[in-house]
């Protein structure tokens, strides 16, 4: 697929017309948006929109704004807003003092929930960068899973709390993903929560919490790739999964089933994990490429690691001559 027609977090065809109303500063599509979907219990909708609208918000806020003044109490407009300040206080240097202070925030939100595991889901995150303790965690998890108990956001949230980049360990985050993936239905994401785990793993330094048994990381993308290939190529659903996926099997060496996930991707990337150098392609660009202008950017990291994929491959693939087998050996001759 060529470059120009990758997009990244590009939204679906519901996210879409409400992200186009509140840049021109309209906030009652999104307010419909969210409704509709919690009205309708689609969680993971819910919950992909919630944080893609206050991502939205991150850069320009008027719509959000103008939502709050005209229905301050508004549930989806306060949960917006809590998962905004989440987000901003997580970007700060100050980020455990700053993610105290809008606790009875994220407390508010989620307490006025009966049904909805979207507010639970920002309070596992708050949590682990609040740097709050076990007893914390459980009560919050206990809450989640009791409105849904296979909520993928959820798991997610309570595998990066549990993993040793959180509040635990590799070997805790890897149980409770096995034990989640185990329980989940056939199609659920949460069969994927291995690889997260694995990722987790890989983003460790040498020498802390032990290593993580190349068999287990490998049985993780054995598991997330047996899930990805049953959705249709280029499926946004997936997506997440299959990025990260992608870039798992890249830091494990196996070029060819990472090429084959990026043909799955088709023009889906997203930011995670491509958002930043610690999650950029693991090892250095193919000899005579040049840095990208802005490689920063989470897109252009994607579609680095996608050419560093087809090159690892090319350079595996053994030519083939005509009449003489592969190249470099004498072949067998045509008759």
């Amino acid at each position: 697929m060529p470059d120009d027609d990758v997009l990244l977090d590009a939204p679906d065809e519901r996210l879409a017309p409400a992200l186009v109303a509140a840049a021109l500063g309209d906030p009652e599509p999104a307010a419909k948006l969210l409704a509709t979907a919690r009205d309708a219990a689609e969680w993971e909708d819910r919950d992909r929109y919630v944080t893609r609208l206050a991502t939205f918000a991150q850069h320009r806020d008027d719509w959000l704004l103008q939502w709050l003044s005209g229905s301050p109490e508004d549930s989806d407009a306060l949960l917006v807003t809590t998962q905004l300040a989440v987000r901003r206080a997580w970007g700060s240097p100050a980020r455990a003092e700053l993610l105290r202070d809008i606790e009875p925030l994220v407390r508010g939100v989620a307490e006025t929930a009966p049904h909805d595991p979207v507010p639970w889901r920002l309070a596992l995150d708050h949590a682990r960068g609040a740097q709050a303790g076990p007893a914390v965690f459980e009560s919050l998890w206990e809450q989640a899973v009791r409105r849904s108990p296979r909520h993928y956001g959820c798991h997610v949230a309570a595998l990066k709390y549990l993993s040793a980049q959180g509040h635990g360990s590799r070997r805790a985050a890897f149980d409770f993903a096995e034990r989640a993936a185990d329980d989940a239905a056939p199609d659920s994401l949460v069969r994927a929560l291995p690889v997260h785990a694995a990722h987790e793993a890989l983003r460790v330094p040498p020498g802390q919490d032990g290593s993580a048994p190349p068999a287990v990381l490998d049985r993780a993308a054995d598991r997330a790739l047996a899930l990805s290939a049953a959705f249709p190529a280029g499926d946004p659903w997936p997506a997440g999964v299959r990025n990260l996926l992608a870039h798992v099997l890249m830091e494990r060496g196996r070029w060819t089933e990472a090429l084959e996930e990026f043909g799955r991707i088709g023009p889906c990337a997203t930011s995670f994990p491509w958002g930043s150098a610690r999650d950029a392609a693991p090892e250095d660009p193919p000899p005579g490429s040049r840095p990208r202008p802005g490689e920063e950017d989470p897109l252009l990291r994607f579609l680095t690691a996608r050419d560093r994929t087809r090159f690892e491959v090319a350079r595996r693939t053994p030519l083939w001559t005509p009449g003489r087998g592969r190249a470099g050996r004498g072949g067998p001759v045509g008759h």
